[in-house]
């Protein structure tokens, strides 16, 4: 069995994004070699997010409609993490909903994705540069 390892680097410019990084982890896999086997991919920071959706701007605008109504930036004294001075309590709660990370299945050197299936960074708390592990096991 083998193993590869890759940390990608994202920084996003606004608090709040989804970016499709699914062109980044095919290009880990083809690195890596591998033909059969699983690719991890998991968010290395508390406020965002990795998880496999639609690459469609409508559901992405819906996600951004949806969090806000459920877990809403404002007022910021509403969360008691942000007595400490931070203000991105929301954030944190919003990865909590979207989840760390993904597992998708490798068959004949390809991520085997269903129908429309894409890999996205969800970014909850952005304007600094944060880690994604790609951790490709298999033959």
């Amino acid at each position: 069995m083998k193993t590869y390892r890759e940390e990608l680097w994202m920084e996003v410019k606004t608090r709040r994004a989804f970016v499709n990084i699914t062109r980044q982890i095919e290009a880990a896999l083809k690195k890596s070699g591998i033909q059969e086997g699983l690719c991890l991919v998991n968010a290395m920071h508390i406020s965002a997010s990795v998880f496999i959706n639609d690459d469609e701007s409508g559901l992405h605008h819906d996600f951004e409609v949806f969090l806000e109504k459920l877990v809403p930036h404002e007022p910021i004294r509403q969360y008691r993490h942000n007595d400490t001075g931070e203000d991105n309590a929301d954030a944190h709660i919003k990865r909590q909903i979207f989840g760390r990370e993904v597992v998708v299945a490798i068959t004949q050197g390809q991520l085997d994705f269903g129908p429309w299936e894409q890999i996205f960074y969800g970014e909850f708390d952005g304007r600094r540069r944060k880690r994604v592990l790609v951790k490709i096991i298999g033959e």
